[in-house]
């Protein structure tokens, strides 16, 4: 098993390596000049000059990229062109407030997809089943930052019960409960669509083990049922369900990134869309990076525990 942990492991370090390239590439190409929208429109090209060459972007593309990962690989992801503060001190803030959101979503996703899928795997074609599975059908085609704006206009405009907008209400700022209040609308629109796949998947992975030989040798012994889904079907199932819910950590937190904006989320969706607006490349870069890294270690760690779990996949 050590073996499969050290190839995993250095398996990333290519991925990760191509990440801040791509990163890198695809911020320098964008459009726009940040500083033109620092300095304005009555610059003089010697200010514009000595700025640039201040922030570095006088240099070859390969010269910027491989200054940019050298930093990086020292913890040191640059300033704010336009708060000129350290890029890390403002990004681990808005991370933070966005892993709270994900991990909102994700126990919401997890946990019902899992129970949804049990119950309907259990008994298929009863009408819980046929209702259940429609419902994740649709919840898998339904766009997060729509879903969020429907919620916020049934249950915050219309109905009052929920607010809106941030991250605590100024008068409770700290406060667990007015987090939970505010949380709950952007945590199930993110959750809608992962909580349907996993529900999907946890129904079918439940269903093949039950079908499967050494099940129904069990059964025709006179083992009971609940005996056989406790020690059998539950073990066996899990793989499968916490590879895909380790997959939908990454597709979890992109949606946090469009649900953010809608509900003036404090996050790193929040953070980015200012800083694209401003052309804020160091903010851009990192923000960007983070996410990547994010889903990249979240792999990688749901391929470990998979091993854990089932050793056999290690080969």
């Amino acid at each position: 098993m050590s073996g499969f942990v050290l190839k995993r492991i250095l398996s990333v370090l290519p991925v990760l390596f191509s990440v801040t390239f791509f990163v890198f590439l695809t911020v320098y190409l964008s459009p726009g000049d940040p500083v033109s929208n620092i300095l304005g429109q009555q610059a003089t090209p010697e200010n514009v000059a000595e700025l640039r060459k201040e922030f570095g972007l006088d240099e070859p593309f390969l010269m910027q990229y491989f200054l940019w990962l050298s930093h990086i690989v020292k913890g040191n992801l640059g300033d704010s062109i336009i708060m000129r503060v350290p890029v890390m001190d403002v990004l681990m803030k808005n991370f933070k407030n966005t892993l709270i959101l994900t991990l909102g979503s994700l126990i919401i996703c997890a946990g019902l997809g899992v129970v949804i899928g049990v119950l309907s795997g259990l008994k298929p074609s009863s009408w819980f089943d046929r209702i259940s599975m429609f419902l994740a059908q649709l919840g898998a085609s339904v766009p997060v930052f729509w879903l969020g704006i429907v919620l916020m206009w049934i249950f915050s405009l219309q109905l009052g019960w929920l607010p809106s907008s941030g991250m605590y209400d100024m008068r409770n700022e700290g406060s667990f409960f007015s987090l939970l209040e505010h949380m709950l609308l952007p945590s199930v629109a993110t959750a809608i669509v992962s909580l349907a796949v996993i529900a999907r998947l946890t129904r079918s992975s439940l269903m093949d083990v039950m079908n499967a030989d050494y099940i129904k040798t069990f059964r025709s012994y006179g083992m009971p049922a609940s005996l056989i889904i406790r020690r059998h079907v539950f073990r066996n199932m899990l793989s499968p369900v916490i590879n895909i819910t380790g997959l939908q950590i990454g597709h979890l937190l992109g949606g946090v990134l469009f649900v953010e904006m809608v509900f003036s989320w404090p996050g790193i969706g929040t953070l980015l869309y200012q800083a694209i607006t401003a052309h804020d490349i160091p903010m851009i870069q990192a923000g960007v990076l983070f996410v990547a890294f994010s889903f990249v270690l979240v792999n990688l760690i749901t391929d470990l525990v998979v091993d854990m779990l089932n050793p056999r996949m290690s080969g």
